[in-house]
């Protein structure tokens, strides 16, 4: 193309680049927001303005941003192996410690000592689409090749590939894709404030719930459903913390029917929960776990399934009859991403950031409710650990919800931006999601709220409109 006299970068961007998970009418009409560098909890933008990232990237920069100890690990590595492919049975030295690790990890902190082995990706959604092929794969090897249905629930989120996508329970993400794929099946989102019918107490609700599992496992028939896909707390979807009772009641109903439990722990994995693994903060037991995000504190893409000696004792087997397991990725157990993945974990657990956010979490939470407990636009405030999510309705004394099509979270996200904060305005539900790195102080998310109030002060007037007009 020509280039005109003063193209700016905003100007190539809207030429040039097709974004994710972005309105086009919005991006070619108002450009990009640039940012060049980061450093701890904030970004600085192209003009120099200074935010603190409530969100981690996209859940994800764990340890925080410039962590020169994992640039170092990465130039390191890449001088030392810079591509190592594992088909075949090839394998680098990383890439075998980093799955040593994960699995030592899990069987101590996460009280799961039944998981027994590591396939490696690049991102949480080939995680998750593994998952869908693995279950399938290993009833087909049981003799059961009917048993391939995979239930998920409404608002989960798992990923945008063909597979993850369907398994993904929000909208948006289906739209004009022809997903869900046939095999997928979804239940109610478990989100007692938003969901759970007037006088109905939060055990009515689960119970509510499971049974609704039960009727779908009926009508369906057992003999055809495969597995349960589940964050242990929901993240795009809204931040849902599961209700009383929900994981217990449901890991019941799977074992009665020998469906497996697949746990998507690409947000909650690595100390977001202020534990290390929300498998361990629930006591689940999950058959295949996916792991991407603070994995690498997402300084490479990577991504990990742990599957479970149920699983992994009928690949063995049977593999002298079936030959080689046909699945896997050019990048997977990537050697330099394996190395950033170990010096990740070094970091995590040297400067205790598991705990930190197992201190400060509580932190965050208590400030957003004393600071916006009464505001009137703001039905709910939860959060677990450094997870945190506020939740919009137009009228706080019924619940009611602002009218379809209105975002009252998505302009407050706008004004928190220019106030220097940055919150997810989530797909699902009308939430503003806080999910800064680990290792954010007190004193920096008191900085944030400040920030985030003024926010909603300076939005009030369009939350006003947007409220009356429903």
């Amino acid at each position: 193309m020509t280039i005109q006299p003063n193209y700016t970068l905003r100007d190539m961007d809207r030429a040039s680049l097709f974004h994710p998970v972005t309105s086009i009418h919005d991006q070619q009409t108002n450009g990009p927001q640039i940012y060049q560098s980061g450093l701890g909890v904030e970004l600085i933008s192209s003009e120099g303005k200074r935010l603190i990232d409530m969100g981690a990237g996209l859940w994800c920069v764990n340890v925080g941003y410039g962590r020169s100890e994992l640039a170092d690990a990465a130039a390191q590595a890449m001088r030392d192996l810079s591509f190592q492919h594992l088909f075949g049975g090839a394998a680098s030295e990383p890439s075998i410690r980093v799955a040593d690790r994960l699995l030592s990890l899990f069987r101590e902190r996460a009280g799961a000592p039944h998981m027994a082995r590591v396939f490696f990706g690049t991102s949480g959604s080939d995680a998750n689409d593994t998952a869908f092929k693995l279950v399938r794969y290993y009833n087909n090897l049981r003799g059961r090749p009917l048993k391939k249905k995979i239930i998920s629930r409404m608002g989960g989120y798992h990923g945008v590939t063909h597979a993850s996508g369907s398994l993904t329970g929000i909208e948006a993400y289906h739209k004009a894709f022809d997903l869900p794929v046939d095999g997928v099946l979804h239940t109610s989102c478990p989100h007692y404030f938003t969901f759970g019918l007037p006088g109905e107490t939060e055990e009515d609700y689960t119970n509510r719930l499971i049974g609704e599992l039960e009727t779908m496992i009926e009508r369906e028939g057992g003999e055809t459903i495969a597995a349960f896909i589940a964050e242990p707390v929901m993240g795009t979807g809204g931040v849902f913390l599961p209700p009383k009772g929900y994981f217990e009641r449901l890991q019941a109903v799977l074992d009665r029917h020998d469906i497996l439990l697949i746990v998507d722990e690409v947000i909650t994995g690595f100390g977001r929960l202020g534990e290390w693994f929300g498998t361990g903060a629930y006591k689940l037991r999950p058959d295949i776990v996916s792991l991407a995000k603070g994995l690498t504190s997402a300084y490479f893409p990577m991504s990990a399934s742990i599957i479970s000696d149920r699983i992994w004792s009928v690949l063995v087997e049977t593999s002298a009859e079936t030959g080689a397991f046909m699945h896997g990725f050019t990048y997977s157990g990537h050697p330099v991403g394996a190395a950033v993945a170990l010096a990740n974990l070094d970091l995590i657990e040297g400067e205790g950031l598991v705990d930190n956010a197992a201190t400060v979490g509580p932190h965050l939470l208590r400030s957003l409710k004393q600071a916006l407990a009464d505001h009137p636009f703001i039905g709910d405030i939860r959060g677990q650990g450094l997870m945190a999510g506020i939740e919009f309705v137009a009228d706080k004394a019924t619940k009611r919800p602002f009218a379809k099509g209105m975002a009252p979270h998505r302009v407050v996200a706008r004004h928190a931006t220019q106030q220097g904060v940055l919150t997810r305005a989530l797909p699902f539900l009308p939430v503003n999601s806080f999910s800064p790195p680990l290792s954010i102080t007190t004193e920096q998310i008191d900085e944030a709220v400040k920030r985030y109030v003024a926010a909603l002060t300076s939005a009030e007037a369009e939350l006003k409109t947007m409220a009356n007009s429903g």
